[in-house]
């Protein structure tokens, strides 16, 4: 698999000691209006895609109390400081036959039931943001930063984060097929898509 795609519920994956999460915090709460988590390989024989839209979106934390725009401020710095995607590893899917079953073993989906990017820190490179936090798959937990495109649109905030991984790294072996013919790239890109908008109340 050459990427790996999750829409960071994007921001994918987006300290005061009063800071309180954005879900608890009525006048700043923020909600996820849609999100696609996004997993992209080659292999020696044709390259592949599976995605999945059961994305869980978790732990918003906004710093501080926010002043005018809600969506203008989350990106500003130290703003937002933490957010979780979390997708269930055997919702992952493919339009290819034959991928599913063997993806799904490749990542002891029985095992280790959800793939989650817990985010630390935010921070703008001048030309787009860096989502710096932790990936866990497999039941392995890296460090790991994704290069975040941010956009408004309307009413909301579009965010797609993406980063190339090694399988191996996660203590996963690429998934073979064909009798062997068919061998996977160790290298994927995890593509994370979210958007977000401020809720009602």
């Amino acid at each position: 698999m050459r990427s790996f795609t999750i829409t960071l519920a994007c921001a994918l994956a987006l300290a005061t000691t009063a800071a309180p999460r954005a879900s608890e915090n009525a006048a700043a709460p923020l909600t996820v209006v849609a999100a696609r988590v996004s997993l992209d390989g080659t292999s020696n024989i044709h390259a592949y895609t599976a995605s999945t839209k059961n994305v869980r979106v978790a732990g918003i934390d906004v710093a501080g109390t926010p002043e005018g725009d809600l969506l203008d401020y989350v990106l500003k710095p130290g703003a937002l400081k933490g957010l979780a995607v979390t997708i269930p590893a055997a919702s992952l899917a493919s339009p290819k036959d034959g991928l599913d079953k063997n993806m799904h073993k490749a990542l002891k989906v029985e095992q280790f039931a959800d793939i989650t990017f817990r985010l630390r820190s935010l921070v703008s490179d001048g030309a787009g943001y860096k989502a710096v936090g932790v990936l866990t798959i497999a039941g392995v937990e890296k460090e790991t930063t994704l290069a975040l495109q941010v956009r408004r649109k309307d009413a909301t905030l579009a965010i797609t984060g993406t980063t190339d991984v090694l399988m191996t790294d996660f203590g996963i072996q690429p998934p073979k097929a064909m009798m062997g013919m068919l061998k996977t790239d160790p290298k994927v890109q995890i593509r994370i898509e979210l958007e977000l908008g401020a809720a009602t109340t």
